[in-house]
């Protein structure tokens, strides 16, 4: 009995630091200001055929709302100091204190050909931002060993102040991803990145009419998965993060939240998650 509430005490935590990840489209902040509380934190992912100014105008737009929002800088759509340099000024100007540095999938646009170049300029420029998160990556490419993408973000620990970690669906992944960050000295906050409630049979073909954002990306890469999510009885949210919620509620683990992948199905994410609360809470 104390096992199973200790486990809804730490999806309510959970579910309570929640942020919304959505994608720059026409209709974006229409939902947004329709759907999400104040209180949830956007983050706005970046496009390279929208190019960062869809994202940046939408995060100010935002901010302006009210809301606290989290732009996706992604680094090799950057040229290089200079636009940084304005970039920062822009965002401070408007009083975002938050941003969100992947590598991103463009091509380099000038000097930047990953995330640790840019957080290495962003520190150059004075620290503008009080809370800097970087990608971590539960399932590594099946070339690259696990320790280098934890080296990767050893590497960017002067520089980053959170984790947010890439989609998987398998519990057991993320236990033992968070165990060996922590066993290696990785100690800043996590937070754990999960799909929202999803029309799964529409994903796929969304994600790359879309082609926006790490999430649209990721599951346009990985059929399979995308198969079992729509499968009868496949992936959800809630059974997912029950069985996560023993390894995240461990001292140490340091996971503070949720980051959802909404793919713009915000209302939808919205109902999810309130109705999950309200469950759990009784």
């Amino acid at each position: 009995m104390r096992n199973k509430a200790s486990t809804a005490q730490t999806m309510v935590r959970l579910l309570e630091h929640s942020r919304y990840e959505v994608l720059p489209t026409a209709t974006t902040e229409d939902k947004v200001l329709a759907h999400v509380p104040r209180d949830v934190t956007v983050t706005v992912t970046a496009s390279p055929s929208k190019g960062l100014e869809a994202t940046l105008d939408l995060a100010e737009r935002l901010t302006g709302h009210g809301y606290a929002v989290v732009p996706h800088l992604a680094a090799r759509m950057v040229s290089g100091r200079a636009e940084l340099t304005e970039i920062v000024a822009r965002l401070t100007g408007k009083g975002i204190t938050r941003v969100f540095v992947p590598g991103g999938d463009a091509d380099p646009a000038g000097d930047y050909p990953d995330a640790l170049s840019l957080l290495e300029d962003l520190a150059a420029l004075g620290h503008p931002f009080a809370q800097v998160g970087i990608t971590g990556y539960p399932e590594s490419h099946p070339t690259i060993h696990d320790d280098l993408t934890v080296q990767s973000m050893w590497d960017k620990r002067r520089y980053a102040t959170h984790i947010v970690s890439n989609l998987t669906f398998d519990p057991a992944v993320i236990r033992d991803w968070v165990r060996r960050l922590r066993n290696r000295g990785v100690t800043m906050p996590l937070l754990l990145g999960i799909p929202g409630p999803v029309e799964r049979t529409k994903l796929l073909a969304m994600a790359t009419k879309i082609g926006v954002g790490e999430s649209t990306r990721f599951l346009a890469k990985h059929k399979g998965t995308f198969a079992r999510l729509a499968a009868p009885g496949g992936f959800t949210g809630e059974r997912f993060l029950e069985k996560c919620a023993p390894a995240l509620g461990e001292p140490g683990a340091l996971v503070e939240g949720l980051h959802v992948f909404t793919f713009n199905q915000i209302a939808e994410t919205e109902a999810w998650r309130q109705d999950l609360l309200g469950r759990l809470r009784r």
